[in-house]
């Protein structure tokens, strides 16, 4: 029995070398599996963000007053916002905000310094280019936040409830631990799909195909073979994703490293069965390419990626169950950032082994069926 699994072993291993040598041995190979990972992890880190910073606004100060200057001091302050323009006119706004040059606008009105002199409530009218709610939304919250903190200091103004933040696992709210750690996932899976997806098209494009049939091997040794490289490729990408993010951008991990690896190994399992199948049953490499897009976008957007699973309509959200990618993101968030146990994430880990047993054994039936 040992004797035959060593023999098995041996004759696997190399079919195993010719199928990473096909994927290593060409130069344009070789970069595309590095270079746009770095490229990735940098874009999303710098320009993907949802963080506020410098954002312009037009003043119109009618009031002229001792407040009205202090709140502006003071949100200049904050370094979230710079002033662009002062205009008297408030018609001139929409010059201003249509083109994008300003993102808001704020408004003291004759009497602001007055009526807190009075003791009755003083407004400040904020226009906000809605075009973009999520930063406008962002912006009304940070700004509301600097003017209750300004008249609690200077005005007693004292508000009936009074609340902290706290942030665990990410105590500045950056929108760049989020994204950098969930790319170790995200560019796994887009590489182990990509490269799975391509492993059996690209044997029948080339000619290959009834030559790897007639050699010794059983269509499942051929789809072993054929999917340990990428889920080896994958791995090592999402641990270099996570060695950038540690000391490059900072951002700490403190999880059990193997826990992390056990959920990315079930992940890229599942990711790899995908792939095969997909490739099992494309003609050619421009039909597997195809293929791939078509799962690849909607998959990303139904990760939890884009916005949280929680305020998708709840036919979406059953579809998500499906996707292995919002799987693999909830561990690898809850492993890095928050030191998760296995007890944690066995909810994850758990879908990911099923969906990698249905999608296995399909690669296999639609790779039986092409024989």
């Amino acid at each position: 029995m040992i004797t035959k699994f060593l023999h098995w072993l041996r004759w696997q291993r190399f079919l195993l070398w010719k199928e990473t040598s096909v994927l290593l041995k060409e130069r344009k190979s070789r970069f595309i599996l590095i270079v746009p990972l770095f490229v990735q992890v940098f874009l999303f880190a710098y320009a993907a963000t949802f963080d506020l910073k410098y954002v312009p606004f037009v003043l119109i100060d009618e009031s002229n007053s001792k407040y009205s200057r202090e709140i502006v001091a003071k949100i200049e302050a904050s370094h979230i916002f710079t002033l662009y323009a002062k205009e008297n006119n408030p018609a001139e706004l929409k010059e201003l905000i249509s083109p994008r040059k300003a993102m808001m606008a704020i408004h003291f009105q004759s009497d602001f310094a007055s009526q807190i002199a009075q003791g009755t409530p003083a407004k400040i009218q904020v226009i906000l280019d809605g075009r973009n709610s999520t930063t406008a939304s962002l912006a009304a919250a940070e700004l509301s936040q600097i003017i209750s903190s300004y008249a609690k200091e200077n005005l007693q103004i004292k508000p009936a409830l009074e609340f902290e933040n706290r942030a665990w696992y990410n105590p500045n709210l950056l929108t760049r631990w989020n994204f950098v750690t969930a790319l170790c996932g995200t560019l796994s899976f887009i590489q182990v799909l990509m490269l799975s997806g391509l492993s059996v098209a690209r044997e029948r494009e080339q000619g290959n195909f009834d030559q790897l049939l007639v050699t010794p091997y059983s269509p499942a040794q051929i789809l072993l073979a054929k999917a340990t490289p990428p889920i080896i490729i994958g791995l090592l990408q999402a641990i270099l994703v996570c060695i950038i993010a540690v000391l490059w951008f900072n951002i700490p991990f403190r999880g059990n490293f193997f826990l992390m690896f056990l959920g990315l190994l079930c992940f890229t399992a599942s990711s790899v069965g995908i792939g095969l199948a997909i490739s099992s049953m494309s003609k050619n490499m421009q039909q597997a390419i195809v293929f791939c897009f078509v799962f690849i976008i909607p998959m990303v957007i139904l990760s939890g990626l884009v916005s949280p699973v929680e305020n998708m309509p709840p036919f979406f959200q059953y579809i998500t169950y499906l996707n292995p990618l919002r799987y693999a993101l909830e561990v690898v968030h809850s492993v890095y950032l928050a030191d998760a146990g296995i007890g944690h994430i066995k909810n994850e880990i758990i879908p990911m082994l099923i969906i990698a047993g249905i999608t296995m054994p399909l690669a296999a039936w639609a790779f039986r069926r092409q024989l």
